[in-house]
């Protein structure tokens, strides 16, 4: 069976062009379903997930319809969030590429004086959220005369937050001889009678089966942790995977400030997003993620609507999501334009029958992974520090430094020379205080002490304080690892009453030590 082309829809030839320059030729199925539908004046219920297309099935009717620049408001487009109200703006500026169509976005947030003035001075399209939409009414400054289209995207996700009433607002100041078309992902009861009320008896009902909404280019997996260890195990996750571009839910905004302030200090690039934040700099982070300037944006489901962001290779459920729907719209945001992307989820023993709730409402399988362990971090971490250093070396940019590298050498030895500097590259990209992770160390035991690089002490610095404190032969002592915050040393087993009992809780460098076992792998 031949797919049908844009082409064959009944699109203006303008639009086409316009679709044909954003590489389309294909239609979804929401689009191929409603572009013919609403290019015969029809209201449309359209159900179909986040990420189907939905600007461009109902954009490219509407302005194929529209009369040009005629400088009066002749579409309402309503959005939950000002992120979307955004993106749905420019997704339609790209449509109407080669047409004299004028279009506004408005939301809270932003100046209403401003929104005012561009009001006045002519708009075809208003593309706003329902709260900023209504003031504009209420005030006079946004004319419905001529309005003859509306949409209403994200119904279910205006239901859940409280919009109903406002846009019941809206609806009740338009003719009712406009073009309504409902976008939802969900069907509740308030939205089946909002529809009844409001559209025409002739709606026509489109709905994209639940099957083809999966992401299948995304990888799912998860992570069984605990509430004490759940932060420790993503810091791990993160620090093997390295991601580039990952977002992470969180269930409340509450979490997100949480989780990015446990996330900085340990010298994580990452930033939340959430509706109690200004619109400003929620831009702001948006920007930043979307030019790679930020690895790790931390949002809320709400505040993640509207996120367009190529190239997002992680998402990470910090909290699993209420329901599956929404599982789907998270995972969503990776995998995208055919490719590959990687879900994670970190869930508790409790939340396992939710976990195969989503399995069996999105028809997939969510394998489970082991979280990474220390000897993962460092087998990882060697990896991007071998590359980076052959990198130098094929580019030959170390010249500046030889005769640095020839003193070392020369006292100490290359190979020991060069150990020694891939282990403070490897210190330097450890993030977190893994200390209840212990590497095997054979017959010996490993303590952890809580000093570091960061207060300049080094190997011989605590080789003699223990000399000194425990009255220990430093021939005695093994393998000390030295990292920004903590420290790790090997000692045998004979001589670690010793040294918790006489070390731990004295000063090396002003500061009081502790010195504990680290704790066995679990």
């Amino acid at each position: 069976m031949n797919k049908i082309k844009f082409i064959e829809l009944g699109l203006n030839e303008f639009v086409l062009h316009a679709i044909q320059d954003l590489k389309f030729e294909y239609p979804s199925d929401i689009q191929e379903k409603s572009i013919p539908v609403a290019l015969e004046h029809f209201d449309i219920i359209g159900q179909a997930q986040t990420g189907t297309g939905k600007t461009l099935a109902f954009g490219a009717p509407i302005i194929s319809r529209m009369e040009k620049s005629t400088g009066k408001v002749q579409a309402i487009v309503l959005a939950p969030t000002r992120e979307l109200a955004i993106q749905v703006g420019e997704e339609l500026k790209r449509i109407a590429k080669y047409e004299t169509i004028k279009i506004l976005p408005i939301y809270g947030g932003q100046s209403i004086d401003i929104q005012t003035s561009a009001l006045k001075r002519g708009v075809d399209i208003v593309v706003g959220t329902p709260g900023r939409i209504l003031d504009h009414i209420r005030k006079g400054t946004l004319k419905l005369a001529s309005t003859k289209f509306l949409v209403i995207d994200e119904a279910d996700e205006m239901l859940n937050l409280g919009f109903i009433e406002d846009i019941e607002s809206i609806l009740s100041n338009l003719s009712k001889e406009r073009q309504t078309m409902l976008f939802s992902a969900t069907m509740p009861r308030a939205i089946k009678t909002l529809s009844k009320k409001y559209m025409k008896t002739d709606t026509k009902i489109i709905t994209i089966e639940k099957k083809s909404l999966t992401v299948s280019k995304t990888h799912q997996y998860y992570y069984e942790v605990n509430s004490k260890n759940k932060f420790e195990s993503l810091c791990k996750i993160l620090d093997v995977d390295a991601p580039k571009t990952c977002i992470l839910f969180c269930k409340t905004k509450k979490g997100v400030d949480k989780l990015v302030s446990e996330l900085q200090p340990r010298g994580y690039s990452a930033k939340g997003m959430h509706g109690d934040m200004k619109q400003s700099e929620r831009m702001n982070t948006l920007k930043k993620f979307k030019d790679g300037n930020l690895n790790y944006l931390i949002a809320t489901d709400v505040a993640a609507r509207g996120i367009d962001v190529e190239d997002v290779t992680h998402v990470i459920n910090y909290d699993l999501p209420q329901d599956s729907e929404s599982y789907i719209h998270r995972i969503g945001r990776t995998g995208r334009a055919n490719k590959e992307g990687i879900a994670y989820s970190l869930i508790t023993r409790g939340e396992s029958s939710a976990k195969r709730q989503i399995e069996c409402d999105t028809k997939s399988i969510i394998t489970k992974k082991s979280i990474p362990t220390m000897l993962d971090i460092i087998a990882a971490k060697s990896e991007t520090i071998l590359k980076s250093i052959k990198l130098t070396l094929f580019e030959n940019l170390y010249d500046d430094f030889i005769p640095l590298g020839n003193t070392l050498t020369k006292e100490f030895g290359a190979a020991d020379v060069t150990a020694s500097l891939i282990k403070t590259i490897f210190d330097s990209a450890v993030n977190y205080n893994y200390a209840e992770e212990a590497i095997p160390t054979g017959d010996n035991v490993r303590l952890f002490l809580s000093i570091g690089k960061i207060d300049e002490v080094m190997t011989k610095d605590i080789i003699s304080f223990l000399c000194e404190t425990a009255n220990v032969n430093k021939n005695e002592l093994g393998r000390i690892d030295i990292l920004d915050k903590f420290s790790f040393l090997d000692v045998p087993g004979n001589l670690v009453d010793a040294i918790l009992r006489n070390s731990s809780g004295h000063k090396l460098h002003k500061r009081r030590v502790n010195i504990e076992v680290a704790k066995a792998r679990r």
